[in-house]
C-alpha cells in the first residue's frame, strides 16, 4: 500500500483527493495538511511514501516545505500538484527535491499513475512542464557544465546502468543518484533518463555496451 500525504490550502481539494485515493486498492491517504509548516510536521510524524504537494500556500510555501521534507525524510517522495506551469516554479520545485510535477487539470487516474510511477523510481512530468524545461534550455544555449559526480552518473547512465548499479559503483545511495539525475535533467532540458542517456551517448559520455 502506498501511503500518501495530501498538502493543499483548499479544503475541497484535500477532501476530494482523500476520498478518491481511499477508493483505490493500492493508495492510502494517511493525512492532509493545509500549509507547508503543517506538511513538514505531518511528514515527520506519519512518514508517508509520497507527499502530494501544492506550491502556493500561505506561510511556508510548497517549495520551502518540499526542501525540508526531503532533507528530513529520505524515504519520502514529493510529487508537486499545482496550477502553476511557469519555469521559475517548475525549476525551483525540482531543485528543492520534488521528483515529479503535475498540473491540477491532470486527470485523476493520471495523478494516481504519477504517484505509482514515483514510488517505482520514475519522474512524472506534466507535458506542459516538460515543454517548459525544454524551452528554458533552448533559451539558454550556453555550454552545459556538470559537477564531477553528475558527469560520472551521466556517463554510467549513457552506458545503460540502472540507478542501483550506479549507486553501487559510486558508493552512494540510490536516492543520491536520483538527485544527481534530476539535476542533470534540468541542465540538459530533458524530461527523463532515456533522453539523458541518448544525449550522453551522442556526446561520447557513455556507450550502451560499456
Amino acid at each position: 500500500m502506498i501511503r500518501v500525504l495530501i498538502v493543499d490550502d483548499h479544503e475541497v481539494v484535500r477532501t476530494g483527493l482523500s476520498q478518491l485515493l481511499a477508493e483505490t486498492d493500492d493508495l492510502q491517504p494517511v493525512g492532509s495538511a493545509e500549509n507547508g509548516e503543517q506538511a513538514v510536521a505531518m511528514a515527520a510524524e506519519l512518514h508517508p511514501d509520497v507527499v502530494l504537494m501544492d506550491l502556493s500556500m500561505p506561510g511556508t510555501d510548497g517549495i520551502a516545505a518540499t526542501r525540508r521534507i526531503v532533507a528530513d525524510n529520505p524515504h519520502t517522495h514529493v510529487l508537486v500538484l499545482t496550477s502553476f506551469s511557469d519555469r521559475y516554479r517548475i525549476l525551483a520545485a525540482l531543485e528543492a527535491g520534488a521528483e515529479g510535477y503535475l498540473l491540477k487539470n491532470t486527470a485523476t487516474e493520471a495523478i494516481f499513475g504519477g504517484i505509482r510511477q514515483l514510488v517505482l523510481g520514475g519522474s512524472p512530468l506534466d507535458p506542459m512542464a516538460a515543454r517548459m524545461l525544454l524551452n528554458s534550455r533552448r533559451e539558454q544555449p550556453e555550454e552545459i557544465t556538470f559537477t564531477t559526480r553528475e558527469q560520472e552518473v551521466l556517463e554510467m547512465l549513457g552506458s545503460g546502468l540502472p540507478n542501483r548499479a550506479i549507486a553501487r559503483r559510486l558508493g552512494i545511495s540510490e536516492r543520491t543518484v536520483k538527485a544527481h539525475l534530476t539535476s542533470v535533467f534540468h541542465r540538459l532540458g530533458v524530461a527523463d533518463r532515456t533522453q539523458a542517456a541518448l544525449w550522453a551517448q551522442r556526446h561520447d559520455l557513455g556507450h550502451p555496451n560499456q
